[in-house]
């Protein structure tokens, strides 16, 4: 059992997660001095030790000494993330499986080709708003990220058919957090039904029912093969196609977010929209992606991430045994007051001219490491490419974000603005000022 100052820890944590939602990390911190890399903890029957800082994110993504295999809770793993997908390997199958990923979404031609559907389907949206629609920036999100990332990866069906089916990814990601809610029952529905159609999408592939392109998500599961060379089962195949497309809808929390920011921040709105229209496209525009990635710096998305120890483990004074558990503290490094200057105050500026955002190792919303062979998202590209556009086309001065609805209830996993941020045209009816 750990020990600290001659205290020892009996009770157990795992209900304070709960109880804090995304404050939990700032909780268990009061234990230890300020500044602390470490702090321990009593997760789910088991001593723990909570890290942060590029200190506690070298210790976590060093697969010789932390194992991601069953780390994560059972009613997360198999509900977001599927039952035997990568989220669950390690060692060289998790690389082999990584590498597909990374194949498909990490380099910068399929992050260049996902733009052009960006575009459209956002276009799409600022269309409908000016039009008199009422979505929110998330339920927009939802829907022009959803048709658009299942474009990319090759998927068949109508735009009304795409749209209905990111809603479903959305819900899970939405009720995945909340085992207490009949939301956590609708997710695990919509997991369900949605394996059952990916599933079905691999079948049509290989039976030569529906033609994949290659350099989609869609061919490179339905022929992805494993380290023995074989044809991963259907099923799993499309558990991991679910994992190439679900991410990027996941990225319209962000998006609620964002439009809160905007929201408080005109000078900053205003500066993305004169951007946008010199440049004549909402995709690529330097200010609004220094603003998409403060929003990942700060917006509350996920909090932690657990490992198992492989070994003992001692940092910063404190340890865990062989068989605890090591949880990074997300939300905790991106903020962390000894690793960014001005941690607790919206900075976007402190990223302009940053082109390579993976060397700064305090910056974690996607996970760290290298992404071919550790644990970082391969479609972090795709994340900030869709965000960036989703917040250039917010910027429109044709549009209003409402105040109504932007508080955040941080207790909730995962939360974002009460009302997804309403958007309503501006009136009067302004001419386009990007084309």
């Amino acid at each position: 059992m750990t020990v600290t100052g001659g205290v020892r820890i009996i009770h157990d944590d795992a209900l304070g997660v709960l109880a804090h939602g995304y404050d939990f990390g700032a909780h268990i911190w009061k234990r230890v001095r300020g500044g602390a890399r470490s702090a321990p903890m009593r997760l789910l029957g088991r001593d723990a030790l909570l890290v942060r800082g590029a200190e506690g994110v070298a210790v976590f993504y060093d697969d010789r000494r932390i194992a991601r295999h069953g780390a994560m809770p059972a009613m997360v793993q198999e509900t977001l993330f599927g039952h035997g997908s990568v989220h669950s390997l390690d060692g060289a199958e998790h690389q082999h499986r990584k590498a597909t990923f990374a194949n498909v979404g990490y380099e910068d031609t399929q992050v260049g080709r996902f733009a052009s559907f960006l575009e459209r389907e956002w276009v799409v949206e600022v269309d409908s708003w000016i039009s008199g629609g009422d979505r929110s920036a998330y339920d927009a999100a939802v829907g022009a990220f959803g048709r658009g990332i299942m474009r990319w990866a090759g998927l068949p069906g109508t735009s009304q058919a795409k749209t209905r089916w990111a809603a479903r990814l959305a819900q899970i990601v939405d009720g995945f957090g909340t085992p207490y809610s009949p939301k956590y029952l609708l997710a695990v529905m919509n997991r369900v039904r949605s394996d059952r159609h990916s599933e079905r999408l691999i079948e049509a592939v290989r039976n030569g029912t529906i033609a994949a392109g290659e350099g989609t998500a869609l061919h490179a599961w339905a022929w992805h093969r494993d380290l023995e060379g074989e044809l991963l089962p259907p099923h799993l195949a499309g558990v991991e196609l679910q994992n190439s497309i679900r991410p990027m809808i996941a990225v319209a929390r962000f998006v609620a977010f964002a439009a809160k920011e905007l929201h408080d921040r005109p000078d900053w709105r205003s500066r993305i929209a004169s951007e946008t229209a010199a440049r004549g496209t909402l995709v690529g525009g330097s200010s609004a992606t220094a603003f998409a990635q403060e929003i990942r710096r700060t917006a509350p998305f996920v909090p932690m991430l657990p490992g198992w120890a492989l070994e003992d483990v001692t940092l910063d004074g404190e340890r865990v045994r062989e068989g605890g558990r090591v949880v990074l503290d997300i939300l905790g490094t991106n903020t962390d007051a000894s690793s960014w200057e001005g941690a607790d105050e919206f900075r976007p500026e402190r990223f302009e001219g940053i082109t390579d955002y993976e060397a700064i190792t305090t910056f974690i919303p996607h996970g760290g490491g290298d992404v071919r062979t550790g644990h970082r998202c391969p479609g972090e590209k795709l994340a900030i490419a869709g965000l960036a556009t989703a917040i250039a086309a917010l910027s429109d001065p044709r549009l209003t974000i409402l105040e109504s609805g932007l508080h955040v209830n941080r207790r909730r996993l995962p939360t974002k603005p009460a009302s997804g941020a309403k958007v309503r045209a501006t009136a009067p009816t302004a001419r386009c000022p990007f084309h």
